[in-house]
């Protein structure tokens, strides 16, 4: 999974059962059950006659994710401005202070990492366990296009400033300010992964 989010395995990468008994170290049956997860986890998808490979995304699967995504995450703003203590607040700013840090930086992986951690303080906050899971399983979907749009340093400044009015929104526990910057977010981030689905 790690390595299908993080591009080794790129979309419409063959799994070849034999290679990844021998790469992972691996019996056949727990590579076969990986597989049959990440087929419903969206990641992968069995080819006629050739076997598992990685799933790529078209404009229509990135709708529907980030369609389905935007309901929870305005959903998981609005709890977490209800729910959230003073020390996820405090822990969320420092998260936000770091990725202004590293936008000039152009460590990739620091910031899409640094962006998991503030979105994923934002849904513990919610204190529901179910939307957590729900959230994650979507967001690993979009994961690998987070590389190829944070290469934009235009994009990793509107983010950082994105990042800031979430911030400011849910230390004042405004929760229709919250909502509408959530709504922002991922719409941009839309346009973002567009751009780069195209360029390929």
């Amino acid at each position: 999974k790690n390595k299908i989010i993080t591009c080794e395995y790129p979309p419409n990468f063959l799994l070849n059962e034999e290679k990844l008994k021998d790469e992972i170290g691996a019996s056949r049956t727990p590579i076969r059950e990986a597989i049959r997860k990440l087929e419903l986890e969206g990641l992968v998808v069995m080819a006629p006659r050739k076997g598992a490979k990685v799933g790529s995304i078209t404009e229509r699967d990135l709708n529907d994710v980030l369609e389905v995504r935007k309901g929870m995450e305005v959903l998981a703003i609005s709890l977490a401005c209800k729910r959230i203590t003073g020390e996820e607040l405090e822990k969320l700013e420092t998260i936000e202070q770091s990725f202004q840090k590293l936008i000039e930086s152009g460590n990739l992986t620091e910031l899409a990492e640094m962006d998991v951690k503030f979105h994923d303080t934002i849904y513990q906050a919610t204190n529901n366990q179910r939307l957590v899971q729900l959230l994650n399983n979507l967001r690993e979907q979009m994961y690998r296009y987070r590389m190829e749009y944070l290469k934009d340093i235009a994009v990793r400044r509107t983010l950082a400033e994105e990042h800031k009015a979430i911030c400011r929104a849910l230390r004042e526990r405004d929760e229709q300010q919250a909502e509408q910057y959530v709504s922002i977010h991922i719409d941009n981030q839309q346009k973002a992964i567009i751009r780069s689905l195209n360029q390929e």
